[in-house]
């Protein structure tokens, strides 16, 4: 499972309605695997199977930002990570604020 969550340290509330798409690494290039909208609580769980291999969220912060009124600073976050093991779950947590931002292997 692949997984995040993503919350707005600016508020102290979860981001809700943030598009993050999942891709995959593919040869020289990328193969989109989908593409979502956090929920009210900020989550997402990509529940397509997966294999080893390297992996992409792209987090599109400023339209984010920008509905909420700010100014950001960052537009689209790229995360690239490796999954090497498929019975583990990978999730990937953003905090995040119009000038800052910190992510992590969760679990």
């Amino acid at each position: 499972m692949i997984s995040t969550h993503i919350l707005d340290i600016s508020t102290g509330s979860p981001a809700a309605g943030v598009r993050v798409t999942l891709e995959k690494r593919s040869g020289q290039g990328w193969s989109a695997l989908g593409q979502e909208l956090t929920n009210s609580d900020g989550r997402i769980v990509y529940p397509c199977p997966y294999e080893a291999g390297v992996y992409r969220l792209t987090f599109e912060v400023a339209a984010y930002l920008s509905s909420q009124g700010k100014k950001p600073f960052f537009l689209d976050l790229p995360i690239t990570f490796e999954v090497t093991d498929t019975s583990r779950k990978y999730h990937v947590p953003l905090l995040l604020s119009p000038f800052g931002l910190s992510t992590y292997r969760g679990s």
